[in-house]
């Protein structure tokens, strides 16, 4: 029995992206919702425009997020007028509503930094150890450690 291998060319991502296959139509499909995002951010006030994201498509209906109810409020009683300024965008004719969702938005937490402190006397300590150490690999790493210490000339 064989298997026959088919061999593919390496093609270049502008073209895999641009393409008429399944990667150039989601991405097509991404650049109009950030279109429409971008329009509709434009027409609100400044406060509510930062908490409005659009979510995707379906159905005729665009997808509102909000990262929060106060602000979905808010969007409610706009959407007369998004979708007023939305038909104004080419390829957006066809949206008959917003489904409006909340979701909120938590920021990624940057892990807390521990600052550790090793003592001008435990650095004298740790050379004074390395100093006895008969093994270069382990008396290096006791000097790398030691030279952590706090000395008297540094703030």
């Amino acid at each position: 029995m064989s298997i026959k291998v088919k061999r593919f060319r390496a093609q270049p991502m502008s073209r895999l992206l641009e393409g008429r296959g399944e990667l150039g139509s989601l991405m097509r499909t991404a650049q109009l919702i950030e279109r429409a995002q971008a329009h509709l951010r434009a027409g609100l006030p400044e406060e509510l425009a930062a908490h409005l994201h659009v979510g995707g498509y379906r159905a005729g209906r665009l997808t509102l997020i909000a990262d929060g109810a106060a602000w979905l409020t808010r969007l409610r009683y706009e959407q007369p007028r998004l979708l007023e300024r939305l038909h104004e965008l080419p390829g957006f004719e066809a949206v008959q509503g917003f489904t409006l969702k909340v979701r909120p938005v938590r920021p990624a937490r940057v892990p807390l930094r521990q600052v550790r402190r090793l003592p001008a006397r435990a650095g004298d300590e740790l050379s004074s150890c390395a100093a006895d150490v008969e093994d270069p690999r382990l008396r290096q790493a006791l000097e790398r450690l030691a030279a952590h210490a706090e000395r008297e000339d540094e703030p």
